[in-house]
């Protein structure tokens, strides 16, 4: 499997290309928590016609590290005796989502690639938000699937902390064993069901996410740091930016995309009927029109005639 050291960490990453007799585009696809880039591989396939799509696994989540290895951070720390900074970027790395921001910038200069489309879903959008105002010169495009603003509940944030704690903490190997499982998982996230090799695919990457990053970004991503910090990052977006929501999503409820989007006219919000938490593969031709439709490519079809 291809694996990149991004900050002194090994990364997966894939590509998902068709052949062309010209250069294309290059879209990258960012996942959410606890999942993996995999759950993103039928929408590149369907889009692989007009670019080169890159997905990758965010540090800690699927076939990703979550922390540099013994001999890595040996050699990291080695190297950086002439280069204080680097070494400081490694040794500090945290469950931020500004430093996950960070990471794909370093993925996309280790894979020398420039401006590029983003496709990011659910954690992986704010991420990818965040990316968008960090560095606007990269991006020609985005896409947030599933993203939005919500407001500070202590006790409800303390609750979800809670729980959260608990349902990381007890993730046995068997439970992936179990007939069903799958299904239980999956129940809160979809509105339409999705193929058993797709559930099957979440539970698993749920299962072997690392344990201090699966902890660490349940605090970083639901927080009242961040739940001030979102509106003022979607108020100054610069990139057109689609953000498409699911009408009965549970996770981020599609009110709190809309609210998203009133904050800035560069963002184009859709909600798709009859889909929650995963749109992209619970009505896949729906959510294809959209992503179509904002970036101006036509569907294979029409093309050739």
């Amino acid at each position: 499997m291809p694996y990149i050291t991004v900050r002194g960490v090994e990364h997966y990453y894939e590509w998902i290309k068709q052949p062309s007799a010209t250069a294309k585009p290059v879209m990258v696809f960012i996942h959410g928590w606890a999942g993996s880039a995999r759950y993103w591989q039928s929408t590149a396939h369907a889009l692989s016609d007009q670019f080169d799509c890159l997905l990758y696994d965010l540090r800690g989540f699927g076939r990703s590290k979550g922390k540099p290895t013994v001999a890595q951070a040996s050699e990291s720390i080695a190297e950086a005796e002439t280069n204080q900074q680097k070494s400081q970027a490694i040794q500090e790395l945290t469950y931020e989502l500004e430093e996950y921001a960070q990471d794909l910038a370093v993925l996309l200069d280790e894979l020398q690639l420039g401006r590029v489309y983003i496709n990011a879903h659910s954690m992986g959008a704010s991420v990818a938000t965040l990316f968008f105002n960090l560095y606007p010169q990269r991006v020609e495009r985005g896409i947030l699937t599933c993203s939005g603003i919500f407001e500070y509940d202590e006790k409800a944030f303390a609750a979800f902390h809670k729980f959260g704690g608990y349902v990381v903490k007890f993730r046995p190997k068997w439970l992936g064993k179990i007939p069903f499982a799958d299904q239980m998982f999956m129940a809160r996230f979809l509105h339409r069901p999705i193929p058993k090799s797709d559930r099957q695919a979440f539970l698993e990457d749920f299962l072997v996410a690392d344990y201090d990053t699966a902890l660490g970004t349940i605090f970083t991503s639901v927080s009242k740091a961040q739940s001030e910090l979102m509106p003022q990052e979607f108020a100054k977006l610069q990139v057109p930016t689609l953000l498409v929501a699911g009408e009965y999503d549970q996770i981020i409820p599609a009110q709190m995309g809309q609210q998203a989007a009133a904050l800035n006219n560069k963002v184009k919000f859709v909600v798709m009927p009859d889909t929650g938490h995963f749109p992209m593969l619970e009505d896949a031709p729906t959510y294809l029109r959209h992503v179509r439709e904002f970036l101006q490519v036509a569907a294979p079809e029409l093309q050739a005639n």
